[in-house]
């Protein structure tokens, strides 16, 4: 089994990455922490917290960052970057990595997608969030993360 975690280093996605591994503990599944860096997006880099308003995008930095925030989260985790190019707007950038999510969903053959998301599965989804699509691929389970487990 492979339980496959979309990583934007958010909250929520740490606590996503976070319950699939707890999963995976108890059901000796492997967990793949997925990373999607659009190469030339910049402003989709400000809006997920990448890199500051006036700060350089190098995608390879953000993806490193990401290794490293999934690493020290779940040391056993699989981290997998991939990097789309040549999009448009914050609408095709989301709607391409909702189409990155499916692609790599099958090929690893995941069993459940974790999904670390506020507005996933509610009937009005901002264009921004990809938990609402991905949710709606019936080849695997989706487990929504909406919370973050306050210590």
């Amino acid at each position: 089994m492979t339980y496959l975690v979309p990583f934007d280093g958010s909250a929520l996605a740490e606590a996503a990455l976070e319950r699939a591994t707890e999963f995976a503990d108890l059901t000796d599944a492997d967990v793949v922490a997925l990373a999607v860096v659009p190469l030339d997006e910049r402003d989709f880099a400000v809006e997920r917290g990448w890199i500051e308003e006036r700060e350089r995008y190098d995608p390879d930095e953000v993806a490193s960052a990401l290794e490293a925030q999934v690493k020290k989260t779940s040391p056993d985790a699989t981290f997998r970057c991939e990097r789309p190019e040549d999009v448009s707007s914050v609408a095709s950038v989301t709607t391409d990595v909702v189409r990155t999510v499916r692609v790599v969903a099958q090929e690893v053959d995941a069993t459940i997608v974790f999904v670390g998301s506020e507005n996933a599965g509610r009937v009005s989804t901002p264009v921004s969030s990809v938990g609402a699509p991905v949710s709606e691929d019936p080849r695997y389970d989706v487990h929504i993360v909406r919370h973050v487990e306050e210590t």
